[in-house]
């Protein structure tokens, strides 16, 4: 199962593709909720952080 908001990198043609290929389950947070994927949020700040030492 894949979480995500519905940023336009995750909601494009091919990642639409993808997940319909792959019979993937998808499910998105509501709008303006980034705490319901706290940890992929966290992780993301945590990655921005150390690319722009």
């Amino acid at each position: 199962m894949v979480v995500s908001d519905n940023g336009t990198e995750l909601t494009s043609n091919a990642i639409l593709r993808w997940q319909e290929d792959r019979k993937a389950e998808w499910h998105y947070i509501a709008p303006g909720k980034p705490m319901q994927n706290g940890f992929v949020e966290s992780f993301n700040g945590r990655l921005r952080d150390e690319c722009l030492l």
